[in-house]
C-alpha cells in the first residue's frame, strides 16, 4: 500500500490532521507499520499540489479533506490490480545469487541459515496471532499476509538449497549457462 493512497483511504472518512493521519494508519495496520509524521506532512504537501485534498487553515491544527479528484484517484487505484510482471528486487534473492558465484562461499550452508531465520519469523507471527485479539483485523490480516509471504520465502529457499545442491554435486557452482536469455518485458522491474 502506498502512503498516498492510504491517507486518501483515511480522508474518504472524512477530514483529519496529520498527527491523526499517521495514527490512524498505524492503527489500520495492527501498529505492524510504522510511519514517520514527517512523511505523513510530506505526502499531504504532495497531495495538496495535485489537487488531491485541500487544506482547512481555520482550525487551531491544520486539517485535510479529500477532493472529489483525490476520491476519483483512490477509486482507480483500489480497482487497479497491482503490477505482477516480472519479479521485484529482493535482498535474499540477490543474497543467494551472489553466493553460488563467491569462491569459498557455502551456499548451500548460507541458504539453510537464512531458511531457520524464515522459519524463527514464522513462529514470531503465528505467537503475535494467538495474542492479537479477534477484532483486530489490521493486524491479523497483516500477520496473515506475512506468514504467507514467508512461507513462500521458506519453500524458495528449499527450491534453492536443492538446486544449489545438484550444482556443488557437479563441480560446478557458479552459473555457465550460455542459453540465449528471455528478453524483459515491457515494464519490468530493473
Amino acid at each position: 500500500m502506498t502512503v498516498r493512497h492510504a491517507l486518501l483511504a483515511l480522508l474518504s472518512e472524512g477530514p483529519k490532521y496529520g498527527l491523526q493521519l499517521a495514527q490512524e494508519f498505524e492503527a489500520g495496520s495492527g501498529d505492524m507499520w510504522p510511519l514517520n509524521t514527517g512523511q505523513v506532512y510530506t505526502t499531504l504537501q504532495r497531495l495538496e499540489r495535485d489537487d488531491l485534498v485541500v487544506a482547512d487553515d481555520d482550525e487551531a491544527q491544520t486539517s485535510y479533506n479529500i477532493t472529489d479528484h483525490g476520491r476519483r484517484e483512490l477509486d482507480t487505484w483500489l480497482h487497479t490490480p497491482p503490477d505482477m510482471n516480472g519479479p521485484p528486487r529482493d535482498e535474499l534473492v540477490m543474497k543467494v545469487l551472489v553466493a553460488v558465484r563467491i569462491p569459498g562461499v557455502d551456499a548451500v550452508a548460507l541458504v539453510q541459515s537464512y531458511r531457520r531465520h524464515v522459519i524463527e519469523s514464522m513462529q514470531q507471527y503465528t505467537r503475535l496471532k494467538e495474542h492479537a485479539a479477534e477484532d483486530d483485523i489490521g493486524l491479523l490480516l497483516v500477520a496473515d499476509s506475512e506468514l504467507f509471504r514467508l512461507e513462500a520465502v521458506a519453500r524458495w529457499l528449499d527450491a534453492a538449497d536443492a538446486r544449489i545442491a545438484r550444482l556443488t554435486d557437479r563441480g560446478s557452482v557458479v552459473p555457465t549457462s550460455s542459453r540465449p536469455r528471455p528478453r524483459k518485458r515491457a515494464g519490468a522491474r530493473r
